[in-house]
């Protein structure tokens, strides 16, 4: 165990970016390691010692390719939500929009929707867009073809006799 800055060698940053890269991502260690070495660069030249890391090479990146659901695991997701209620429709809906724009699940679930208000409404089935916002709340617009209009709509219609968007409503909600 070390108390002092002087007393940190190559070796001690090496155990500790293995410890990292076995409990956390390869980036994430990377991210230490780069942090740390910005450190130790500055703590050198104002101790006038040695740094430690000057030999050392942050660890490698190893891609990770983004787990993606196969169509037959797609086909059974779409023949769960088959059904008329409104469960069954909103999540038809949810997997329709996903599948035909890729949005990610926070962007889709920060869409708004209300008919009797343009300004406040994200949908426009007319033109099978959704206006997304990105960073800083820049909208982006995002299309989708016909089978996600029809879902969407079908969803849309269902959501409008629902009690719970009706007390909404009401409510101002």
């Amino acid at each position: 165990m070390r108390t002092k800055w002087e007393q940190v060698d190559g070796q001690d940053i090496e155990r500790w970016m293995v410890h990292l890269l076995g409990r956390y991502s390869h980036a994430y260690a990377r991210n230490q390691y780069r942090a740390l070495q910005q450190f130790f660069k500055w703590w050198a030249a104002e101790e006038e010692l040695p740094d430690p890391m000057a030999r050392l090479h942050p660890p490698k990146v190893t891609d990770r390719l983004v787990p993606v659901f196969t169509s037959g695991e797609l086909s059974a997701l779409e023949k769960a939500c088959a059904g008329r209620g409104f469960a069954q429709r909103r999540d038809a809906a949810i997997i329709a929009v996903i599948r035909a724009t890729g949005i990610r699940l926070a962007k889709l679930a920060a869409i708004r929707y209300d008919p009797a208000d343009t300004q406040r409404t994200d949908i426009d089935l007319w033109q099978r867009e959704i206006t997304v916002r990105g960073k800083a709340g820049k909208p982006r617009i995002v299309r989708f073809g016909y089978q996600a209009a029809q879902t969407l709509d079908r969803y849309l219609r269902v959501r409008a006799r629902h009690a719970g968007v009706a007390a909404a409503a009401v409510a101002g909600g």
